[in-house]
């Protein structure tokens, strides 16, 4: 019966929604994180009769007889929605407010590339280089180098790197943190370690100064929460699950209503 295959495509695109809420609720406690959203669209129908056509009487009939065949999944997306500021009492821990994504060089199957990410738990290696991820993480693009000795570092909304060093009274600037606007940010790629990647669809970059060409500003002692609503995501888990069940139970009624079929021709 064509509503068995309908149901199942219902219950396929339901468990696509369940794997989607699972990552959210796993990453609800990862630095900038983005919480994804799944997109669904319906698939073709079957037309047995078109609207307009003219039946045995001559009449028109206003409207066809049009057969869904069931939903299939159009895109997963990630909500760029600004997730809740967290403090924190590292000098390097800079959030972004607005706009905008740091980048950092990362290596991909075609080498050396550029990756996107709204973490910013910066860290400084042992050449005095801002990296993310660790001491021995991913290089900032474009590259902030400090002098190793430094004493108190300062990040200005705009971005500037301010740091004193022994001997010294007025602070310097060792570099500006930019930020990578794109028109369609949710064309981004995941990749892990709280990437993305660019795409055909997202764009090229713009690259600016924070404040600047519609980028947010940065906030030093701040780290950005996953904008993951934990509520929201057990509501929407529910209604996936229901809506599994339901389709499940259409395949049993469906079922049972070949069975009732086979014992009136036997």
């Amino acid at each position: 019966m064509r509503s068995m295959a309908t149901a199942a495509t219902g219950m396929k695109a339901m468990t696509l929604q369940v794997d989607v809420i699972a990552n959210n609720l796993a990453n609800i406690n990862t630095t900038g994180f983005k919480r994804g959203r799944a997109l669904f669209q319906d698939l073709f129908y079957q037309q047995l009769r078109q609207p307009g056509t003219t039946n045995g009487m001559g009449n028109t009939n206003p409207s066809g007889v049009q057969i869904g065949l069931g939903v299939q999944a159009a895109s997963t997306m990630d909500v760029f929605e600004q997730g809740d500021f967290e403090p924190s009492s590292r000098d390097l821990d800079v959030a972004i407010r607005g706009r905008g994504f740091f980048s950092v060089k990362i290596y991909d199957d075609l080498g050396e590339g550029v990756g996107y990410t709204r973490d910013g738990s910066f860290f400084i290696n042992a050449n005095g280089d801002m990296v993310l991820g660790g001491p021995d993480g991913f290089l900032l693009e474009p590259q902030v180098t400090v002098p190793t000795d430094y004493l108190t570092i300062d990040i200005t909304p705009d971005g500037q790197v301010n740091v004193t060093t022994p001997g010294s009274v007025t602070p310097t600037t060792s570099g500006v943190i930019q930020l990578a606007n794109f028109t369609n940010p949710e064309g981004l790629i995941k990749v892990g370690s709280n990437m993305y990647v660019r795409s055909a669809s997202s764009g090229d970059p713009t690259i600016s100064d924070p404040g600047s060409e519609g980028a947010g500003t940065l906030v030093q002692q701040y780290l950005e929460k996953s904008n993951v609503d934990a509520v929201r995501e057990l509501t929407s888990l529910i209604e996936a699950q229901r809506a599994f069940e339901l389709n499940s139970r259409v395949i049993e009624t469906s079922d049972e209503m070949l069975q009732v079929v086979n014992n009136l021709k036997a």
